[in-house]
């Protein structure tokens, strides 16, 4: 069964993961919605698409399309706006009868996941969450090593991910807290949901940096102790890394032993695609624990505690 698609956010440098992954599960993208133009990359995917550059205009169509027939109406909205947008798209969606697929952060603060448990409930539509980590090959392994490992004793982690941003991030809605949630939020959730998922409920959380470019703390989850750094600033890019040209640095430490995932990312959008339209994607309650531990980081005072910080913190001195 194919079905019709609509996407908001068409112009943003995540789009094109969703245009593929809407056309190689054999579905329609009909719609598309952005306040920019630059969407040209639809040609390749969905020329026949409609383009709105208006939310109302957007919402209007998707209205007459559900009133015309079952046939035109739209069966999922792809939520690929800027974060602090996310829940108002979700809405929108579910009310025009329509399921949404939210990108990573699905909110900025836990209490908005309870108002959309409300409108799935009124709406009897569904929000699907795109935690495409959860689908990685070695990152399905590990969990498994992982819960039915019965040894008691806590993994120990250090989580580093930087990836260097021009300086167009500081013009962007990306730099401010209030709309993309930090540096955490916009670059980490992904990592913080994937271990959450594999080595439990967060126990402790303490916050050692947190500034516009940088962030760095400590976390007690049920199974493991972790060490983690986040940082835009490419400066922090080992240079062994940097040599070779790259400007991303991603590292996950599991009892002093690397932990590969880098490849495999390929498909992971469609998967999570063929995953949803099956009904078995991820959903709001996936999203709760990082979401609140995201919140929780971003608004709490940071504040160092010997013997906890990432090593990244004492090699480049930070602090």
């Amino acid at each position: 069964m194919s079905y019709r698609f609509a996407l908001i956010g068409a112009a943003g440098y995540v789009a094109p993961r969703h245009f593929k992954a809407i056309k190689e599960t054999g579905n329609q993208l009909v719609a598309i919605l952005d306040k920019s133009d630059s969407v040209g990359i639809i040609d390749s995917y969905f020329p026949e698409a409609s383009l709105f550059l208006e939310a109302e205009r957007f919402d209007r169509h998707l209205y007459r399309l559900s009133k015309d027939s079952e046939e035109k109406g739209v069966q999922f909205v792809s939520v690929c706006s800027p974060n602090y947008l996310h829940d108002a798209h979700i809405r929108l969606a579910l009310r025009n009868n329509a399921n949404a697929i939210c990108e990573k952060p699905l909110v900025l603060n836990p209490w908005n996941i309870d108002g959309l448990f409300d409108i799935e409930r009124d709406t009897g539509k569904k929000v699907f969450h795109i935690l495409q980590l959860r689908h990685h090959p070695s990152v399905i392994e590990l969990n498994k090593m992982v819960q039915n490992n019965p040894i008691e004793t806590k993994y120990d982690i250090d989580l580093t991910y930087i990836t260097g941003r021009g300086k167009w991030y500081t013009y962007s809605w990306k730099s401010d807290i209030e709309k993309a949630g930090g540096i955490t939020t916009n670059i980490g959730s992904h990592f913080l949901d994937m271990l959450i998922h594999i080595f439990g409920n967060v126990q402790q959380c303490n916050i050692h940096l947190s500034t516009p470019t940088v962030a760095a703390g400590y976390l007690e989850l049920e199974k493991a102790r972790v060490r983690w750094f986040l940082s835009i600033d490419a400066q922090y890019i080992p240079k062994e890394i940097k040599d070779t040209g790259k400007t991303t640095y991603r590292s996950i430490l599991i009892n002093n032993e690397a932990f590969e995932f880098s490849d495999g990312f390929t498909d992971l959008h469609t998967l999570s695609y063929q995953k949803i339209i099956q009904n078995e994607g991820f959903t709001l309650q996936d999203a709760y624990p990082y979401v609140n531990l995201c919140h929780q980081i971003r608004t709490q005072k940071p504040e160092i505690h010997l013997g906890e910080q990432h090593p990244f913190l004492s090699v480049h001195s930070i602090i």
